[in-house]
Formats: structure tokens, sequence, C-alpha cells
């Protein structure tokens, strides 16, 4: 389906595949539990999810003759780290918003983990005391306006390269990478689980796996506690990445799955199921989650095995996209382990 689309590759390729043998036995062994590693899906600052995205969002930058890429995220975001990395590679200027998203009063926060990253890559950072949303912000909107007014040529990203035209194509390649894995090895996943936030990786992964019928089953855990937001933007990005892409069916409500219940206390805010779910995988696969997406999702995946949610005999592929530099600002809550 992306054959008509041009991509700039930033991966090393294909994302490898793994069992969680003792994650799986430990969980009663009734089902089989996979990862792929997008966490290990590129050389740039750590790679990530978003990597894959911008694969297929770098050509029209390009194109668009921009000298900067503009995006916006938390102080903690994956995405605006990437982003710095891609602009490095690239030879860009980058210029990251980092909103107040996380009421996290470590006295740290802000000087570890991506954020650190994205300052030794020399991207302009501007912070902003404003509360976490998935949509379109304002101060996104201004720095763009700021770059132009400078006599700089921005190309806007918006938050998780979400809401971008090309924002779903890159995990639309994930499903039809997963098909091409699970020819050569000779198996077939029963369900994907995935953290869901601005929306682009569940809605591309929906699309891909529509082709094959797989689209329900691709389960989204909720990781921004607003899921009603989640939910929309997820099934508005799929619906738009499917008629891109010539998908041929309609993608509807009922295509979307998303399991709430798993982002509280806040978004970026881990609960101790959270870090329960983290130390588990670490301690029995020494697969690193972090307290914000991955934690969560993987508490998800683990509560959702033990309430049975998977038949006897099921195949899980659980999607790591990446993160785990984040754990460094929640060192004091990791402190003993």
């Amino acid at each position: 389906m992306l054959e008509s689309f041009e991509r700039y590759p930033l991966t090393f390729g294909p994302s490898p595949i793994e069992k969680l043998s003792r994650l799986s036995e430990h969980l009663g062994g009734k089902v089989e539990i996979y990862a792929k590693r997008e966490d290990c899906n590129s050389g740039l600052a750590f790679g990530g999810n978003k990597i894959r995205k911008l694969e297929y969002i770098v050509p029209d930058a390009i194109a668009s003759n921009a000298d900067t890429l503009v995006t916006i995220g938390g102080v903690q975001s994956n995405h605006t780290r990437q982003v710095a990395a891609v602009a490095a590679k690239l030879g860009m200027k980058c210029r990251l918003v980092q909103e107040s998203w996380v009421p996290f009063p470590d006295a740290v926060y802000d000087r570890v983990g991506n954020i650190l990253m994205s300052r030794v890559m020399g991207a302009e950072i501007e912070f902003v005391d404003e509360g976490f949303d998935i949509g379109i912000r304002e101060s996104w909107e201004q720095a763009l306006e700021d770059v132009r007014a400078k006599g700089g040529k921005p190309y806007a990203i918006p938050a998780g390269a979400s809401v971008h035209k090309y924002g779903g194509l890159g995990y639309v390649g994930f499903a039809e990478e997963v098909r091409a894995q699970e020819a050569a090895a000779g198996i077939r996943f029963d369900y994907v689980v995935v953290c869901s936030v601005t929306g682009s990786t569940q809605a591309g992964m929906v699309v891909g796996f529509a082709v094959d019928g797989r689209a329900r089953r691709v389960v989204g855990i909720d990781g921004s506690a607003a899921p009603a937001q989640t939910r929309a933007q997820v099934l508005e990005i799929a619906r738009d990445t499917a008629e891109l892409v010539g998908l041929g069916q309609e993608i509807t409500a009922e295509d979307l799955v998303l399991e709430e219940g798993y982002a509280y206390p806040a978004y970026g805010l881990p609960s101790e199921e959270t870090n329960e779910a983290i130390r588990l995988c670490a301690r029995l696969e020494g697969m690193m989650t972090d307290p914000v997406y991955e934690g969560k999702s993987m508490q998800g995946l683990i509560d959702l095995v033990r309430k049975g949610r998977f038949p006897d005999g099921s195949k899980v592929l659980y999607a790591h996209l990446g993160g785990v530099p984040a754990i460094n600002a929640y060192s004091y809550v990791y402190r003993n382990g």
C-alpha cells in the first residue's frame, strides 16, 4: 500500500521480534507473548516509534525547502527527542516547544533523559507552562510564526507526528513488516498490543492490519487519561490514512479497540501497578519500559492476560515503541529498583 509514497530511510531495517518466554510462563503459559522492538529500530538517539513515522514525513519536509523542523511535546517528550535527532541527521535546525504536560515535581525533571539529549543535539527549546492536550496547540503555532518572522523556513510536525497528512503511514508499514516476519517465521499473531495517546501509531496499525482482517485485533492501551479524545483522534487518523493509501474499505468505530483504565493517576504519572509492570518485565526479560507510555501498555498487557482477555494458545505481539530515556526523569521513584 505504500509503494507510491516516498520514504527517507532512518531505521536499521525491520525491527526485531523476540519471544518473551519468561514473562509468558510467569503469566500462566497459556498465551505466548512476543515483543517487536521499535525501541531498537534506529541509531538516531535511541530510536522509537516516531522515527518510523518520520521516514514518510521527511521527504515532504525536504521538498518544502524547510530549514527548521518545529514540533511540540511535554518536557520529557520522546517525540521531540526523535525530531531533534532527525533534524541533526538532515542538517536542519530544530525548534522544540516543551509544555508542562506532566505534573511531576522532580528537581531534575527538565534536565535529564529526553530533553538532555535534545539539548546535546542542538535543538532550540522553549518551555511553555501549559497542561496536557493532544490537540493542535497555540504555543506550537506561535513557534512556527516566530521562525518565519526571523527569516527561517519552518516545517510543522504536530505532537507525536500524528495529526499530519502522512502521520499514519509508518505504522501501515509496521503491519506490512510484521506480515513479512510472520511468513519468514511461520507464525501468525492473533493480537497486537500498543500504547495509544496522540493516535497515529494505533491508527496506522488498524489500517495496515485491516488488509488481512486483523484491525480489531489491534488492542490499544490508553496512556492519555483522556480516552474519549484519543479514541476520536485515532479514528479520524485511521480513516484519513485508509483513504490516502487506497485501502478500499471503511474504517469504523468498531474497528478501533482502546482499553481504558491503565493511564491513572494522570498522563505521565505512573501508578504502583505501572511500576510493578516495569519491574516485572525488566526482571524477567531484561526489557526496560518507561513510566509514561510503555510501562502503562505493559501493565495493560499483563492485566489483560491475567483476566483471560486473550484465548488460550493466542500469540500476542507487544509493540515496544521506545521511550525508555524518560525513566531517568523519574529516578527517585526507582531509586531502590
